[in-house]
């Protein structure tokens, strides 16, 4: 069952992590792609030190992708965090990424089935590669060999529309079975339908990080 089709059926920006705004001079980015980009942002802007997140597609052979048709030019959804580097490592970054997601899955995350939905690093330059090759080695030491994750080339980010964004705690009304919802309802409803925390917990144990995004 695909995000869309759930939502149908069950019911039809930035964080600042304190202080000051940093300076441009330590703002880095990172892309991830962790199945449902609502989710991933949700995740991500509960990290200190994480200062934006941007629901996006990236790693397909398309120009201006969207939602419609990012899945068929090869696209997956992904996130593009921007962090203050002085309060957070992409290391830690890359180390947290993995225990939001099930990396032992190549078919899709959760509910969410396809490529379009699978797990990948999007590597910006060689030292996010050597880390994010530190990170999966070290996730996949920890799961007895079992990551999938593939660690890729920098790939073009293109940002998914306007209503993708910050869609997990949006008071935007939308039109569902149940009648007007907010969509920060309808994502709830949706990651715990799907099954996010409850499988990332039973991959992960006591290292999983779940609930941040809720």
């Amino acid at each position: 069952m695909t995000r869309r089709s759930f939502l149908a059926a069950a019911f039809s920006s930035a964080i600042l992590a304190g202080g000051t705004q940093p300076s441009l001079a330590e703002i880095r980015s990172a892309i991830f792609a962790g199945g449902c980009f609502w989710c991933v942002e949700a995740d991500f802007d509960k990290v200190p030190g994480v200062v934006s997140t941007v629901s996006g597609y990236a790693g397909g052979a398309t120009q201006n992708p969207t939602y419609r048709n990012y899945s068929s030019g090869g696209h997956r959804e992904v996130v593009k965090i921007d962090f203050d580097d002085s309060k957070v490592s992409y290391e830690r970054l890359a180390e947290i990424f993995f225990r939001t997601v099930d990396p032992t899955d190549a078919g899709g995350q959760f509910c969410d089935r396809g490529e379009s939905y699978s797990t990948a690093i999007y590597a910006l330059d060689d030292a996010q590669k050597t880390a994010a090759e530190k990170a999966k080695s070290d996730a996949d030491a920890a799961l007895s060999g079992k990551v999938v994750t593939p660690v890729l080339p920098a790939a073009t980010f293109w940002p998914a529309e306007d209503y993708h964004q910050d869609y997990y705690r949006s008071d935007e009304r939308i039109l569902s079975r149940f009648g007007l919802v907010k969509k920060k309802d309808a994502y709830k409803g949706y990651r715990q339908g799907c099954g996010r925390d409850a499988r990332v917990r039973q991959v992960w144990g006591e290292a999983a990080f779940t609930g941040i995004g809720k």
